[in-house]
């Protein structure tokens, strides 16, 4: 079990228990979160979808295909944002992050602090490489994240994400690279 804590907030890996303050952080978020974040959206909009949801990240999490992360507060154990360590590839060593915050957390640096710990995280613990951030340029709070946490622009991605609705964006391609100290 991962649990990671900094300020009054926690990082743990997914849990079954985890559906409902999901589904509520959906809820409350829904009109954030559908532009790049639109399956997690569509799976956590009602309790049941947010159960089914869970128990297949946790199964995800266990077999290291993909790793969802809650940003908690401790008081009140409500889930403040989710950060994924997702499209990894054991061969590279690679895997890349998306994130999202609740509107009433914004704008207080706690995804840049989670991405720096969870960076931390994926290289000691996963034995990770390269880490990435694919973000819209427009997307300046996600941008802010990627070069709060040192990582470096690469390129931009053509036609990389389709949100619903609209037509392709092309994204920015942060990448930040382990160090041997």
């Amino acid at each position: 079990m991962v649990t990671l804590s900094f300020n009054n907030l926690t990082i743990n890996a997914i849990k079954a228990t985890d559906a409902w303050p999901l589904c509520n952080f959906i809820a409350a978020n829904d009109d954030r979160l559908k532009r790049y974040f639109p399956k997690t959206l569509q799976q956590n909009l009602t309790p049941d979808l947010a159960q089914n949801f869970t128990d297949k990240k946790v199964k995800q999490f266990q077999l290291k295909k993909e790793f969802l992360f809650t940003i908690k507060e401790k008081a009140s154990n409500d889930v403040a944002g989710l950060v994924y360590l997702k499209e990894l590839d054991w061969t590279t060593k690679q895997a890349e992050f998306a994130y999202c915050i609740g509107y009433q957390f914004e704008g207080k640096g706690i995804t840049t602090k989670a991405v720096g710990i969870l960076s931390d995280y994926a290289f000691e613990t996963l034995g990770l490489k390269t880490l990435q951030i694919i973000v819209h340029k427009d997307n300046h709070a996600s941008v802010a994240v990627a070069i709060n946490n040192s990582f470096t622009w690469i390129k931009t991605l053509k036609n990389e994400h389709t949100p619903p609705n609209e037509s392709p964006l092309d994204m920015e391609l942060y990448e930040l690279y382990y160090e041997m100290e």
